[in-house]
Parts: structure tokens; C-alpha cells; sequence
């Protein structure tokens, strides 16, 4: 599992960019662009204040992410994984998360940005798709909570 967990990582690094789905009011999906990162081993992302997207996770934890990608034939695979949010409202854990993600971009001090919403990530799926060595099949791994790692290939 580290090494499909290092290479959904990677997948998602990629890119600095990704969508992110949430569910709206009437539950009809909503797909946003959104910036995330792994900070203090967890997975991490924001929102501007009172965005709608903030506020789908607010009132539904529920998420879906999907890696930025690449146009064929360069495309190296993409990452997805879904699972539900926590909302960082205390002051001490947000400060936490800014000094981290400071001291891991190599910034001594963390700037004071404007005020946004911090979420943190809880996964219960995680998928891999990509290619074969042939680049002639795709493969699909996938990791789910309580089921474990499987691989398909076609």
C-alpha cells in the first residue's frame, strides 16, 4: 500500500491544479478548481471565504478529487480519490497547518493571507489510472476503506 499511496501522491503533485466535486443543495453535483496539498501527512485544501464550494462542504462533507491531467499521447495517468472534509475552525490547528505548509514550501514566516476556509481530508477511496508498459491497456488500481488494494486491467 505505501507504494500506491506514494504513486497517487505523485499523480497528484503533478499538477498544481485539480477539480474537486461537492454536492449542492438539491444534490446535483458541483465541480470547482481547487489547489491541494499534503501537509503534516494529511490532505489538505481551501477555499475562498463564502464560496459556494465552501459552503456545499459545510452543509455535505462528501468530496470527489481528480488530479490534473495531461493531453495523450503524453498522458502519464491520473489520480481520484473521494472521502469527506473537516472544517479547520480552530485558530491553534489553523495556525498549525499555515506554519507547516511555510516551513514546507521553505518560507521562514507564513504569510497572513485573507481570511479562507481550511479543510482537511478524511479518504475512504483512492484510484490510480494509467497505462501499461505496452501503453496498449489501461490499468486501474484502486484502494477502498475496509476492502483493501485491487488492480484491473483491460
Amino acid at each position: 500500500m505505501p507504494e500506491f499511496a506514494l504513486a497517487v501522491r505523485e499523480r497528484l503533485d503533478a499538477g498544481k491544479h485539480k477539480t474537486i466535486a461537492t454536492l449542492r443543495r438539491d444534490g446535483s453535483p458541483r465541480i470547482s478548481g481547487s489547489e491541494a496539498e499534503i501537509v503534516l501527512g494529511e490532505l489538505w485544501f481551501g477555499s475562498m471565504w463564502g464560496a459556494l464550494k465552501a459552503r456545499d462542504l459545510q452543509r455535505d462533507p462528501r468530496f470527489a478529487l481528480h488530479s490534473a491531467s495531461e493531453s495523450p499521447p503524453e498522458w502519464s495517468g491520473d489520480a481520484k480519490l473521494s472521502g469527506r472534509v473537516e472544517e479547520i475552525t480552530d485558530p491553534e490547528r489553523f495556525r498549525q497547518f499555515r506554519e507547516a505548509q511555510a516551513a514546507a514550501a521553505g518560507d521562514a514566516t507564513p504569510e497572513t493571507p485573507s481570511r479562507f476556509h481550511l479543510f482537511r481530508a478524511e479518504i475512504d477511496e483512492l484510484v490510480l489510472i494509467g497505462l501499461n508498459q505496452e501503453r496498449d491497456k489501461m490499468v486501474i488500481e484502486h484502494w477502498h476503506e475496509g476492502r483493501g488494494l485491487a488492480r484491473i486491467e483491460r
